[in-house]
């Protein structure tokens, strides 16, 4: 019985048509395989791209709207936010594009500059601050004013200074009217460690308050002096915008901060409200549209995944999930 049934199996193995069918069945089903992998390919691909357009669409859905509301009485907004540095968001290329499109659009009834910034560049902040300058000249019926959010420190309310009157919460970081240099020295460091500085000038001081040195006593104080003047340069704007509002005292310009409602009481800031209270209470004017010049498609695009993917890990980090 056994010895018939190990015949009949080894017949079916060198059976050649047996192989054909057991062949043309192995490569059925790998073609089966590789269209299914095909379809499930497509599928995901598809979905990817239906999730960017979805994307595209969630951000800029509230255009149309903006540009109805644009030709109506409204309140214009402009943001400044994070560092004030050439290039930045927060450079004064794009704020002033954004403040003259705020000027100049005869619907606008005033215009806030939302500001939450720590400082930055003197020199922007400054370009910033004499545009809305000109700009108030320009249109004296258009007020603006400065609504500070978290904070409107150094630059940031440099640039506040500027505006008919400031605005911020309670609990807003406000002033650090002070000019900052930072270094470090590693000269003691370099002995410890046996390490030997080689450095080629032309020009006596090119290599100003270098790491690798000491410090040169006349390179400090040329670098106080400078700071000193810029300094001042900063005490004269905000006494110029701010006028007989200010109440100051030894510690105004001494690079302190204080938080809104200490700042209504050193004159800095004129009152605590919000972007929409300013909107409807101060210009009377409820609907606020947002002016503030955008980056390119693909720079918002990449930003909001930026941010989605930071708050995934900040909420996986704290265990917030749902």
């Amino acid at each position: 019985m056994n010895d018939s049934a190990s015949k009949t199996s080894t017949g079916a193995l060198d059976d050649p048509a047996w192989q054909r069918d057991l062949i043309v069945r192995l490569a059925e089903a790998n073609l089966t395989e590789q269209r299914r992998a095909r379809r499930w390919g497509i599928f995901f691909k598809l979905l990817g791209f239906g999730y960017l357009f979805f994307l595209l669409v969630m951000m800029f859905r509230e255009g149309p709207a903006e540009e109805h509301l644009a030709t109506q009485p409204h309140t214009a907004l402009v943001t400044l936010e994070g560092p004030i540095m050439e290039g930045s968001p927060a450079g004064a290329e794009t704020i002033i594009k954004g403040l003259r499109k705020a000027f100049e659009n005869k619907h606008a009834q005033g215009v806030v500059l939302r500001i939450n910034s720590p400082g930055g560049s003197p020199v922007q902040s400054g370009y910033i601050y004499d545009e809305i300058r000109r700009l108030r000249a320009k249109h004296p019926d258009k007020p603006l004013y400065a609504v500070i959010a978290d904070i409107g420190a150094s630059g940031g309310y440099y640039v506040a200074a500027a505006a008919d009157a400031i605005y911020a919460d309670k609990a807003s970081i406000v002033g650090s009217i002070g000019v900052r240099m930072d270094g470090f020295g590693v000269v003691e460091a370099m002995k410890k460690l046996g390490i030997e500085h080689r450095e080629l000038t032309a020009g006596e001081h090119k290599a100003l308050m270098s790491p690798f040195k000491p410090v040169d006593p006349a390179e400090k104080a040329h670098m106080e002096r400078l700071l000193g003047e810029v300094h001042a340069q900063f005490i004269e704007v905000v006494r110029k915008g701010r006028g007989e509002r200010l109440k100051e005292t030894p510690e105004l310009f001494s690079g302190l901060v204080w938080t809104g409602e200490q700042a209504v009481g050193l004159g800095l800031v004129d009152g605590l409200a919000s972007v929409d209270q300013v909107a409807r209470e101060v210009i009377k004017a409820e609907k606020v549209v947002d002016v503030t010049p955008k980056g390119g498609v693909f720079e918002q695009l990449i930003d909001r995944l930026g941010v989605s993917i930071s708050l995934a890990l900040m909420r996986a980090q704290a265990g917030l999930w749902g």
